[in-house]
């Protein structure tokens, strides 16, 4: 016979027990480190796209997975301390992006990486090989060079024949000079006469303003990169103060007020990185996960910036593109 005793001790055992076991199933079993060196108070569409990745894929951030997001101000330093605070933290996977993929690299130690990159990781020596990446990195790199030369010709196509044009980029980007080379061979083919301003801070960017502004150049092709993106302000101010039509790869230029982009579609990419991370989470290695490159592309004008500057797109171009900012 059960007795009363036994009973209530029972009891109580469970209603402490309980309420520690409900807690535990609530816990979200994977926490996830977001680190970006964009502004805190700024809306991040590449966060957004990534979160919307995981929710594809099943995911439910505060029930079974938590997203530790750090934004580092433009602060390299800032970014580093964030990695090591993400890596005591025991987060499972640390994604990023831009400049803040060396400070992860870094710091992580043995912490997954996931990258979105904008540059040749080979180059930089990020990964061993885009198909075997070995250590603990992988990502998709946006270095999409087959449409280099795309994005001359709709550059040409709204410039007289001949025309003189302007190549601004980082030269520290890894990837920038084979960029650069198909740069050349197809402003060769177009008939294009190509002027190369290397820019690695805003002192530098300033005398290519000053320079573009006096020398006879009637377009500009900015190489997307993170000081480039940085600065795509900037640059969109002088294009318009200037009338010189602007050509990049990312749509974020022409939002900012670039006459045009083509490129890789990154809301795609970034959605595409939470498949990373599913596989991580579920046991694969980065090491045998292969880097890949953009599998969408958007052509983007921005109609605004095209009154703005006296460029008239033509029909065919206005039917072409994917999005039209007006």
């Amino acid at each position: 016979m059960i007795s009363r005793r036994s009973i209530l001790s029972a009891f109580a055992a469970y209603t402490v027990a309980a309420p520690l076991l409900a807690f535990a199933q609530n816990v979200p079993r994977y926490r996830v480190g977001w680190l970006s060196l964009a502004r805190s108070d700024a809306p991040s569409p590449f966060l957004e796209a990534f979160r919307q990745g995981l929710k594809e894929r099943g995911y439910v951030e505060g029930k079974d997975i938590v997203v530790e997001v750090r934004h580092a101000d433009g602060s390299r330093d800032r970014a580093d301390q964030m990695v090591a605070a993400l890596v005591r933290s025991n987060v499972d996977v640390i994604v990023t992006q831009g400049g803040a993929v060396l400070s992860a690299i870094r710091h992580a130690g043995t912490t997954p990486i996931v990258m979105g990159y904008s540059g040749d990781p080979v180059e930089a020596k990020f990964v061993q090989s885009l198909a075997r990446p070995g250590g603990t990195r992988t990502g998709v790199s946006f270095l999409a060079l087959q449409l280099v030369g795309k994005r001359l010709e709709v550059l040409a196509a709204v410039l007289p024949a001949g025309a003189r044009v302007a190549v601004i980029a980082d030269p520290q980007h890894p990837g920038e000079k084979t960029e650069l080379e198909y740069s050349q061979a197809a402003a060769h083919e177009l008939g294009m006469k190509l002027s190369y301003y290397p820019v690695r801070n805003v002192t530098e960017l300033d005398a290519a303003f000053k320079t573009i502004a006096s020398d006879g150049t009637q377009g500009i092709v900015v190489f997307p990169d993170a000081f480039t993106l940085e600065e795509r302000d900037n640059l969109a101010a002088f294009g318009l103060a200037h009338r010189l039509p602007m050509v990049s790869g990312w749509s974020t230029y022409a939002d900012s007020g670039f006459l045009m982009t083509y490129g890789p579609n990154l809301r795609d990419s970034y959605v595409h990185l939470a498949t990373y991370v599913d596989k991580i989470l579920k046991g694969a290695k980065p090491a045998e996960l292969p880097v890949e490159l953009p599998a969408s592309v958007e052509f983007v004008i921005n109609a605004k910036t095209a009154r703005a500057i006296g460029v008239k797109p033509s029909q065919a171009m206005l039917l072409r593109a994917d999005r039209i900012i007006e």
